[in-house]
């Protein structure tokens, strides 16, 4: 009995050492995993991105010559009222490329460059109401877009992953922006005065006889982040936030169109709160 236990017992680790044995063996002839996305982020890069964008522009109507204050604000030739100012809201999509070089310096750290183009659609209307002359619906319409735009920045990453950038940037911004302002009105006459008449400024039925627009290149500066993930060795996706800041608002006389008389035009003097707006972008990076 002894010894057929003895002989069991043998067999048993036997068994146990072959088995051993053979899973280490084929733990070692196992293929390996899958590598991680090369951390090399240093180089030459080009890309696409579309977002979206938005601000809250002001625009303040301020009389240009006493007949515009007079029937306006001091409450003569009529009783009118002080324009008040119009507040809306701006958004639209946008797209563009961008190119860029990154340089890591270590592990954890990068440093580079990244300039950008996008076409954009952020634009809106905003509308106020007030008593001019003896019309008490009478209201400017001024619209505001930002056609395109453009920023020159530097960048700082962290790489907490090799396959994972964290960065934040700063730099210049440019950009198109184009303003159009227009009186709706009923006014025919302002008390004898024949400054401006909107039934007729545009001919029969016309209301829009004050008008102006203005559109310019103006420069700022751009600050945010954003992070980017290596789905490949050369190509990654990236997200991004920036805050643009392209300087003072256009201020633009607003002139009545005049249709008959000697009497010079009446104005106003639309005037455009600051070029802010931000975005939220989305795009692809390939690296050569």
């Amino acid at each position: 009995m002894k010894r057929q236990i003895a002989i069991a017992a043998a067999a048993a680790v036997a068994a146990l050492l072959y088995t051993s044995a053979f899973a280490a063996d084929m733990a070692t002839k196992a293929p390996p995993s899958p590598s991680a996305p090369s951390s090399d982020w240093t180089g030459l890069y080009v890309g696409a991105n579309g977002g979206w964008g938005g601000k809250d522009p002001t625009v303040t109507f301020t009389p240009g010559d006493p007949l515009a204050n007079g029937v306006t604000c001091t409450g003569g030739l009529g009783g009118g009222a002080c324009p008040p100012s119009a507040s809306f809201n701006l958004n639209g999509g946008l797209g563009g490329f961008q190119i860029g070089y990154n340089r890591q310096i270590n592990q954890n750290w990068l440093v580079g460059a990244e300039a950008d183009f996008d076409w954009s659609t952020i634009k809106g209307t905003g509308t106020d109401s007030f008593r001019l002359v003896f019309d008490p619906s009478s209201s400017f319409v001024a619209s505001e877009n930002v056609k395109w735009f453009g920023t020159v920045r530097a960048r700082v990453g962290f790489l907490p992953l090799n396959n994972v950038l964290l960065y934040g940037t700063a730099g210049l911004a440019y950009g198109r922006v184009d303003t159009n302002v227009g009186l709706n009105s009923t006014v025919t006459e302002a008390n004898g005065v024949t400054s401006f008449n909107c039934t007729f400024a545009g001919g029969p039925g016309a209301r829009n006889c004050f008008v102006g627009n203005s559109s310019r290149t103006q420069a700022g500066f751009a600050v945010g982040g954003g992070g980017e993930y290596l789905l490949w060795h050369n190509v990654s996706l990236k997200a991004e936030y920036l805050y643009v800041d392209l300087g003072d608002g256009a201020k633009t006389n607003v002139v009545a169109r005049v249709p008959f008389g000697p009497t010079p035009p009446t104005s106003f003097i639309a005037g455009y709160s600051s070029v802010i707006f931000q975005t939220v972008r989305a795009g692809l990076n390939w690296k050569f």
